[in-house]
């Protein structure tokens, strides 16, 4: 296997888990329009006096905004960017940690 096979084969890879993530976001938003309208008839036929639904509608429709930002890759933190740099991060501390004892450790 070449590398240029193995970068093919990387960008498949990527390129159908994003597609997953896209299609998980749609049948999140589907099960979101289909069982609102059940929540708020539900609503009016038990307590019409306390409108609840708007909390439900409210709070699933904050999820559904993350979901999709995140499905979409807008949002401005948690990206492939910020996992990067995540990673180098906590890599260096781990570097640094082990001189530190390595050191430490010699001069006793």
């Amino acid at each position: 296997m070449t590398e240029k096979d193995f970068t093919e084969a990387d960008r498949y890879y990527d390129a159908q888990k994003k597609v997953k993530e896209i299609r998980g976001f749609y049948e999140h938003l589907t099960v979101y329009v289909l069982c609102n309208p059940i929540v708020i008839v539900v609503n009016y036929m038990v307590s019409p006096e306390y409108l609840w639904w708007i909390w439900s509608v409210m709070g699933w429709g904050i999820a559904i905004v993350l979901h999709g930002l995140k499905a979409f890759e807008f949002p401005p933190f948690f990206n492939k960017k910020w996992e990067a740099r995540k990673i180098h991060e906590l890599l260096e501390k781990e570097n640094k940690r082990r001189l530190e004892s390595n050191h430490g450790n010699k001069f006793e």
